[in-house]
């Protein structure tokens, strides 16, 4: 379980309507769809590599058959951005309690905003239910630092 944002593009919809869609037409038994990424797709996931590495700092990247995963793991924590050309999310682990969740929230935040920029997918903080672009980071790090104080709390 984790902490995620979501991305989408959503033409003539609100963005709740789009995940509402995108959940509706999930299916958990059927064979996901190898990633056919465009070469404007290919290079927008460049652009992002390149500008998390350079305004936030290093990453490591992968590519599989579904998908591009990035993970990002610096002195404020770790969080994966997992990219596929018309679909991307970051996941944070709910490992941290209270305030100390304010420098990985706000570094999820950021690396949401070059994804905005980069390919024009628009983010949704699922867990405080606002788009990342009028997004309060006070409420990601009540949110996220109080899971990761409960866990801490009561699972270890």
């Amino acid at each position: 379980m984790s902490y995620d944002i979501t991305f989408a593009r959503r033409p003539g919809r609100t963005l709740l309507e789009t995940l509402e869609d995108r959940a509706a037409e999930y299916d958990p038994d059927a064979e996901p769809e190898p990633m056919r990424l465009t070469t404007a797709r290919r290079a927008a996931w460049e652009r992002i590599l390149q500008r998390v590495t350079a305004e936030v700092g290093p990453v490591t990247s992968q590519e599989y058959l579904y998908s591009l995963p990035m993970w990002r793991d610096g002195a404020t924590g770790h969080l994966q951005l997992d990219y596929a050309g018309e679909s991307a999310h970051i996941e944070i682990p709910y490992r941290y309690p209270g305030k100390v969740a304010l420098p990985i929230a706000a570094e999820a935040y950021r690396v949401a905003r070059i994804v905005e920029e980069a390919i024009g997918l628009e983010g949704f903080d699922g867990e405080t239910e606002q788009p990342i672009a009028i997004g309060n980071i006070e409420s990601a790090v009540a949110k996220l630092g109080g899971i990761g104080q409960w866990a801490q709390d009561n699972l270890t």
